[in-house]
């Protein structure tokens, strides 16, 4: 070694040096990861499956090898899979999906577009029916909506919200019309997290069961 050594040539500064570019040392380096990650794994399905030979005598002893290429195999289905999930997705939407490295995105403008939601026009419908019998009422009593006593002067059925289940309502009594913009009126939560509400100001908006406790509150704190 030291005659090999001492007979090299001197190395002239400037001669070719053979590397990797940053992308190729990057993937070198996700791969050697991704290995790494196999062998481990493959360790431990090892581990457990040897350790359940003490309850399962049946059970065959796994060497490492097999173990890798048990869990290889595994891979392999998995992949298999999303594959199939990933081809049954554009079946069912073609031209939606673009692919960008290795996964897909919506192309833009491709959304599916959802159904006219009847139900939603039919509750809007039935609360604006109670809204027109509310100011009826208040027309004729200084501005006034009923109180809690006096419910029965508005129609029976302009209290019930269009559900079989015939519930009506949730109304808040002592309010005025066309004075701030307090929850009158709205739905109970049988249609989900956002409902209807009818406020003082004769608008229909749609809220979430916490922004009207806490438009209520803040009625209750002036």
């Amino acid at each position: 070694m030291v005659v090999v050594l001492a007979g090299a040539e001197v190395a002239w500064a400037g001669m070719p040096s053979i590397t990797l570019t940053d992308l190729a040392r990057m993937r070198l380096q996700n791969l050697s990861f991704f290995v790494l990650g196999i062998l481990l794994c493959s360790w431990v399905v090892q581990r457990i499956w040897n350790g359940l030979r003490g309850e399962l005598t049946g059970l065959p002893r796994l060497t490492f090898g097999k173990a890798v290429g048990l869990l290889t195999v595994w891979g392999f289905l998995f992949v298999l899979i999303l594959t199939m999930i990933s081809g049954a997705r554009e079946l069912m939407t073609p031209g939606a999906w673009d692919k960008e490295g290795f996964t897909y995105t919506l192309v833009e403008g491709s959304a599916p577009t959802a159904p006219p939601d009847r139900l939603l026009e039919d509750r809007f419908q039935a609360i604006d029916r109670l809204r027109i019998a509310l100011w009826t009422y208040a027309k004729g009593n200084d501005g006034r909506f009923p109180p809690q006593n006096d419910l029965a002067a508005i129609p029976d059925e302009a209290w019930q919200v269009p559900d079989p289940s015939g519930i009506r309502y949730r109304y808040v009594a002592g309010l005025i019309a066309d004075r701030g913009q307090e929850p009158l009126a709205y739905e109970p939560g049988i249609f989900g997290p956002y409902r209807l509400v009818l406020r003082t100001d004769g608008q229909i908006v749609v809220l979430g069961a916490g922004a009207i406790d806490q438009a209520q509150r803040g009625d209750q704190a002036r």
